[in-house]
């Protein structure tokens, strides 16, 4: 196993769809820009509540990279 810095960065992402979205989605746009993300994990959830149903999630990461070279 190589030695590594990692970098850590908080993300936010949504989904009306569920938890699981939302973390998709923040890593999927993470990666447009961000290489080497390594690992994740979770530091919040909460959710939008209209007429007494869950309308929308957010979910807050710190996401893991390794610094280049």
């Amino acid at each position: 196993m190589n030695d590594h810095t990692y970098k850590k960065i908080e993300l936010t992402g949504s989904s009306s769809v569920g938890i699981q979205d939302a973390i998709e989605n923040a890593i999927a746009r993470a990666a447009q820009t961000i290489h080497n993300m390594r690992w994740f994990e979770v530091i919040e959830t909460r959710g939008h509540i209209d007429e007494g149903k869950i309308a929308h999630w957010q979910v807050t990461i710190k996401v893991g990279f390794t610094l280049g070279d």
